[in-house]
């Protein structure tokens, strides 16, 4: 079994995944869809939790050993930069999606040197919109972003070209095809649901049920 796989078992097996692909689920944007993704369910569970931590600590060490800070994404993000932060005996900070509106009136909570390598840990990524939102504001500050890296991709197209677009390399645990392959192999959805799975992942915003390919 290769990593993706193994965490994406791990998302299915707590039910931070749930598939609808014939009852599906509506998101706030007013998309349609087939998967609802809630990492936040993780947490709950001690020993998927620190193996999910355990694999982002791994993506951290080997794909950007340059990174001499973390930065969470407010607030899913939040958790997994500040535990793999502690394992990893990093600085971290973390990005409000607006700033305060009080106090300091701080986006970025946290101290951290002006120009420092920053890796942004976020929890999902779907157009990728929000998630380069805190990237530009880091580097609004000043800060060199080295990358950022998820738990879960669903693969848009809109994502693969905004990053691109930010030049900024996204590294996930898991993704999208990796996880309904999983599904399908363990009998969760039929693989006759597969095309309409994957019909919904190259077009997520006009999407509609009994779409197909």
């Amino acid at each position: 079994m290769t990593n993706e796989s193994a965490v994406a078992e791990k998302l299915l097996q707590v039910a931070a995944v749930k598939l609808r692909p014939q009852e599906p689920f509506t998101w706030a944007s007013g998309w349609k869809s087939p998967i609802y993704c809630d990492n936040r369910k993780i947490l709950s569970f001690p020993y998927v939790r620190d193996f999910v931590k355990s694999e982002l600590c791994n993506v951290i060490f080997e794909q950007f050993p340059d990174a001499a800070a973390l930065a969470g994404v407010a607030t899913a993000g939040i958790p997994w930069g500040a535990m793999a932060a502690d394992q990893l005996k990093l600085p971290f900070v973390y990005v409000r999606p607006k700033p305060k509106e009080h106090g300091m009136g701080n986006q970025i909570e946290g101290s951290i040197e002006v120009g420092t390598p920053i890796l942004v840990v976020e929890d999902l990524v779907s157009t990728g919109k929000s998630s380069l939102q805190v990237v530009e504001v880091l580097r609004q500050a000043g800060h060199n972003v080295v990358g950022m890296v998820a738990l879960f991709t669903y693969g848009f197209e809109a994502a693969t070209q905004a990053f691109a677009s930010a030049n900024l390399p996204l590294k996930t645990l898991t993704n999208y095809p990796s996880l309904i392959e999983l599904a399908i192999a363990k009998n969760l959805v039929s693989a006759a649901d597969r095309e309409v799975l994957l019909a919904w992942s190259q077009d997520p915003a006009h999407w509609q049920p009994g779409a197909s390919l």
